[in-house]
C-alpha cells in the first residue's frame, strides 16, 4: 500500500543528507545511505509528486567516488551506471521505478536484500518431465523478496507455467532464501531475465496476449483467461510498472481477486497461487 505523501515528506526530512556529508561517510555506510535516499525519492515520485531531480543527480555523481569503487566490482559498476542513465529519460511513475531499481541493486551489492523468514529445508531433484505444460508465461516485474520469488516458482511448477520471465531488478533466483523456498522448482521451469523494454518488445514480437494481476481489474470469477498468454505480477510495494501495465491494458486487461477481510491486498505469492489455479482450469 502506498504511503501518504505527508508521511513520505516527514521521512525525507529525517533521512535526506547533503552530498558533501555523504562523501564523508565510510564506504558501506555511504552506499547504504544512498540506497535509502533513492528509495525515498522513488516514494515521492510514486505519489505523483515531483522528486528533487538535482538531488538525484547529486546522488548519481557519487557513483564515481571511492566509497562506491571500493565496494562495487567493474561489472556491478557498469550495471549501476546503466541504471543511472535511464533516469534522464523517465518522469512520474517510470522515474519511481528506476529509482527503486537503483535502491534494490545497491542493497543487493551490500547483501542486504529485504529480509524474510529463515528456515532450512533440503531440496531434492525434481523430474520436470512429469509436469503438465500449458502455453502460459509468468512475468515477475521486480519482485524484490527472494522468498516471494521462490514461492512463485514452486506454485508455477504445479499449474502448467511453461516459462517465467524476470524483469531486471527482480530478486536473484540463486539467493539462498529463493532456493530454499522454491524446493527445486527453479530447475524445473525455464526462465529468462530481461530489461523491461526488451521484454515488452518480445511480447510484441510474439503477439503475446497479456494481463496483469492488479487492483481495479475484472473479478477473477468472471475474467476471460487467454488460452495462450502471459500474466504479469508486480512488485510488493509498487505493483506493475507503467510500461507493462500499459501493454496489458491494451491487451487482455487486469484481473483482481475480491477480498472480504480487513486487508486491502494479499501477499503476491498467495495471490499468484489463487490466480494460477483459475487460469490452469479455465
Amino acid at each position: 500500500m502506498s504511503l501518504p505523501f505527508v508521511f513520505v515528506q516527514a521521512r525525507l526530512r529525517k533521512t535526506m543528507m547533503t552530498i558533501a556529508k555523504l562523501k564523508s561517510l565510510k564506504s558501506r555506510t555511504c552506499v547504504r545511505k544512498c540506497a535509502l535516499l533513492f528509495h525515498e525519492q522513488a516514494l515521492v515520485a510514486k505519489q505523483g509528486k515531483q522528486p528533487d531531480i538535482g538531488y538525484i543527480e547529486g546522488l548519481c555523481s557519487l557513483f564515481s567516488a571511492s566509497q562506491f569503487t571500493q565496494i562495487l566490482s567493474a561489472s556491478q559498476m557498469a550495471q549501476l551506471l546503466l541504471l543511472s542513465q535511464r533516469l534522464s529519460s523517465k518522469t512520474g511513475e517510470e522515474l519511481a521505478f528506476v529509482c527503486e531499481d537503483i535502491h534494490q541493486f545497491l542493497l543487493s551489492v551490500l547483501g542486504s536484500e529485504p529480509s524474510d523468514w529463515d528456515f532450512f529445508q533440503e531440496d531434492g531433484e525434481l523430474d520436470a518431465s512429469q509436469r503438465t505444460l500449458l502455453p502460459h508465461i509468468l512475468i515477475l516485474d521486480r519482485l524484490r523478496s527472494p522468498f516471494n520469488v521462490g514461492s512463485v516458482f514452486r506454485t508455477a511448477d504445479s499449474f502448467g507455467i511453461e516459462e517465467i520471465w524476470l524483469v531486471e531488478g527482480t530478486a536473484d533466483i540463486s539467493h539462498p532464501r529463493c532456493v530454499r523456498t522454491a524446493r527445486g522448482c527453479t530447475k524445473t521451469i525455464p526462465y529468462r531475465v530481461m530489461e523491461e523494454s526488451v521484454m515488452i518488445a518480445e511480447l510484441k514480437r510474439l503477439a503475446m496476449p497479456a494481463f496483469a494481476l492488479e487492483l481495479g481489474g475484472k473479478d477473477l470469477s468472471s475474467f476471460d483467461f487467454p488460452l495462450r498468454g502471459a500474466a504479469v505480477l508486480g512488485s510488493e510495494e509498487f505493483g506493475v510498472s507503467p510500461g507493462l501495465l500499459s501493454y496489458c491494458d491494451r491487451s487482455v486487461g487486469r484481473v483482481s481477486i475480491p477480498l472480504g477481510g480487513s486487508k486491502g491486498s494479499l501477499n503476491v505469492s498467495v495471490a499468484t497461487g489463487i490466480m494460477l489455479y483459475h487460469w490452469f482450469f479455465s
